[in-house]
């Protein structure tokens, strides 16, 4: 009898004890299922908070350039930048394109002055200037708009998409920390930019001056 009553017992207590263990694995796969809180990179402002210049960007094309007996590609994309902000602001572009396997280049490099200078010949703008022709002050009005335009050497015809950042049209800026919980943590400084996505479908040698079709325009911090 008493041997019969022991064996109730730990009967009892195996079965309890796998109870336990079957909450203690559902509350571990609920725990995992809980997303991770990561730091999220800076957005700009909904609301302008700092001085910013009214930006018309033109469409990106593409030109054929003759350059030392060698027919050339290069991008190039015009814009229109206005003071309505107040005051004087300097206006200094700070202009890159990305092609989709991430090259990046700022606008201007491994372009010779005879390259811009055709370029700005064919657009037929007379106030049109140069990236640096028009780095200086910009006061308030549309009478006091500048027209500039920017230029790439066409590295990548093969791309299936190009972008644009081009920064110096806001005041706005934020740091930003990554690795903070590591002993080597970094700082960067974040500038309110403009990032334009273009399609580039088909072989782009062959587009002719035809703009790229613009898929996305919106500020980030970059």
């Amino acid at each position: 009898m008493n041997r019969s009553h022991d064996c109730q017992t730990r009967l009892k207590r195996f079965s309890r004890g796998l109870s336990l263990l079957g909450a203690s694995v559902c509350a571990f796969s609920l725990l995992s299922s809980v997303p991770v809180a990561t730091h999220a990179a800076p957005e700009p402002a909904p609301v302008a908070t700092q001085w910013e210049f009214t930006f018309e960007p033109g469409p990106l094309r593409l030109a054929w350039v003759e350059e030392q007996g060698e027919r050339k590609p290069f991008f190039y994309m015009t814009y229109r930048v206005t003071n309505h902000w107040g005051g004087v602001k300097l206006f200094a572009p700070d202009v890159s394109l990305m092609s989709d396997n991430s090259n990046v280049r700022r606008s201007g490099r491994g372009v010779s002055s005879a390259v811009t200078a055709e370029i700005i010949r064919r657009l037929k703008n007379p106030l049109l200037e140069s990236q640096t022709d028009i780095v200086s002050n910009v006061l308030q009005g549309v009478e006091h708009a500048r027209d500039g335009v920017v230029i790439w050497p066409a590295e990548d015809l093969q791309a299936d998409e190009l972008t644009v950042f081009f920064g110096g049209l806001s005041g706005e800026f934020q740091s930003y920390i990554t690795g903070r919980n590591t002993s080597d943590p970094q700082r960067y400084t974040l500038r309110k930019t403009m990032m334009m996505r273009f399609a580039t479908p088909g072989q782009i040698s062959g587009q002719g001056d035809r703009p790229f079709e613009l898929v996305e325009k919106r500020w980030v911090m970059r």
